[in-house]
């Protein structure tokens, strides 16, 4: 039997939260409410969620603010993570879909479009735990030349990375990376000073073949993430450029 999903719904208007969660209980799903942001990440820190439908404008902390919480954390980044807000000129639009978001849903909404975009995230989400479980093969029909022995080491200015035995340091300082953020690393840096196409990344990450605009999707909470772990602050790139819509290079830190 399908385990019930639980969704998050974000709103500081009762009315619409109310109106939210009986169209997705209707449906069988199980609603958790809150508030603000604030209020978002309690719930989140006490009980399992498999999808934050947020509001954009809210008290204390909004949904923009939420949204950079969520993909900080290792343990929430892989939730989907959609807008539903009445900010709908383009620029909203835009900017919330370059933060990553799953989805920028506008107010008002059709039931029915509404529990679509739930469904099809849920199980997009579903398809990408399922691929998760399984090891990842960084080569497996990718373009990245495997290390001929633990001993083959790249450094690149102040980086360097030890492939085998999946080991990093920064300016003589170890860097802890996961299995996918190490692949990354690894993947631009042995095409530095190269943008490398978003759809060969994901591959790499996450082993599927997919298009540009989903591969970008995915890729960014992992880059947002390696940037913050190679010391660099929220907004700077670091050594890791972008061109959007394109890909990401390595820029090998200097000495």
């Amino acid at each position: 039997m399908e385990t019930v999903a639980s969704i998050l719904v974000v709103d500081d208007q009762p009315a619409i939260r109310e109106v939210l969660s009986w169209t997705l209980e209707t449906k069988g799903y199980r609603v958790l409410t809150a508030s603000d942001g604030v209020e978002a990440l309690d719930a989140l820190e006490s009980q399992p969620v498999d999808l934050i439908l947020a509001d954009i404008a809210m008290p204390r902390m909004n949904g923009y603010q939420l949204y950079e919480r969520v993909v900080e954390n290792p343990q929430w980044v892989a939730i989907p993570f959609l807008f539903l807000t009445a900010r709908a000129l383009d620029s909203d639009i835009r900017y919330g879909k370059e933060l990553g978001v799953d989805d920028y849903l506008t107010k008002p909404i059709k039931p029915a479009d509404l529990l679509a975009a739930v469904r099809g995230k849920l199980r997009r989400a579903r398809k990408l735990a399922q691929s998760s479980a399984q090891p990842i093969d960084f080569a497996q029909g990718g373009p990245i030349p495997r290390p001929t022995s633990g001993s083959d080491i790249l450094a690149l200015g102040q980086l360097r990375i030890e492939p085998g035995p999946h080991r990093v340091w920064l300016d003589g300082q170890r860097i802890q990376l996961s299995a996918r953020e190490f692949g990354l690393l690894e993947c631009l840096a042995r095409q530095a000073n190269k943008v490398v196409g978003l759809q060969e990344l994901v591959k790499v990450t996450h082993g599927l073949d997919t298009d540009p605009g989903e591969a970008g999707t995915l890729l960014r909470p992992l880059i947002r993430s390696l940037r913050r772990k190679l010391g660099y602050p929220g907004g700077d790139l670091g050594c890791i450029e972008n061109t959007r819509g394109v890909g990401y290079q390595l820029v090998p830190p200097s000495d």
